[in-house]
Order: C-alpha cells, then sequence, then structure tokens
C-alpha cells in the first residue's frame, strides 16, 4: 500500500458530529409539519415560538432560534422539516415539542453566518414522513 494511500482520515472529519449508527438514526423521526403561527418568543431575543400542523390533528409548539433570520410572519403557511420525537424541552419558559430542521453554513455566534430552514420542494402534507 503506499504512504498517500495510508493516509488518516482528512481534515475535514473534524468539521462533522461523531459516526452514528444506521439504528440510531432510525429512530429520529423527520417529519413535515406547516406553520399555523409564529411569534417572538417572549423571553428571548433569538427564539421564534412557532405552532405547527404535523398531521395529529392536535397542533405542536416548537421553539426555534432563527428570529435573527426570519421575520416570524413570513413563516406563517410554511411547510417545514422536524424531529418529531424530540423529548419536550422548557425553553425560556416556553415547552417546546420539537426541532425544525434547517442549515447553516457556519458556526453559531459567527457574523457572516446564513440559516436556512429546511423545506420540502413540492406540496406535501403535514405528517408525511421525510426519509
Amino acid at each position: 500500500m503506499s504512504e498517500q494511500a495510508q493516509t488518516t482520515k482528512p481534515e475535514t472529519d473534524s468539521m462533522f458530529k461523531p459516526e452514528i449508527t444506521f439504528d440510531d438514526f432510525a429512530k429520529v423521526d423527520l417529519r413535515v409539519a406547516k406553520i399555523l403561527e409564529a411569534v417572538p418568543h417572549p423571553d428571548a431575543d433569538r427564539l421564534v415560538k412557532l405552532q405547527v400542523d404535523d398531521g395529529s390533528g392536535k397542533p405542536r409548539q416548537i421553539c426555534a432560534g432563527i428570529r435573527e433570520y426570519y421575520e416570524p410572519a413570513s413563516l406563517v403557511g410554511k411547510s417545514i422539516v422536524i424531529v418529531a420525537n424530540l423529548a419536550p424541552r422548557n425553553i425560556r419558559g416556553e415547552e417546546s415539542r420539537g426541532m425544525l430542521i434547517a442549515a447553516s453554513d457556519a458556526e453559531k455566534g459567527s457574523d457572516e453566518r446564513a440559516v436556512v430552514v429546511m423545506t420540502p420542494m413540492s406540496e406535501i402534507g403535514p405528517g408525511s414522513v421525510v426519509s
């Protein structure tokens, strides 16, 4: 084997989280949800409080750190991807029952950071499974 072929993993691996098994990933329940309401979180400048239709017939509240990047009113009616089986968490006095999926091109706190909420490319109903 050549010396070049024996090289360890590329330096870019340090930007990724530790590897997980397929079984671990299969535990994550990704679903499409439609934003019914979006308002600034009353006690956090960076958060938006969302009410979403997740297909269950009962609105779900999610708090998301996207206020710096999105005007809350512009989110209403949009379809997004959420983690539906994340344990509920109290965030600054508001219960968040899931997490929206967004992409970012830089670490939190970076001055030049862009954040983009993940949305389906075509219309599909709330509660649809993302796989």
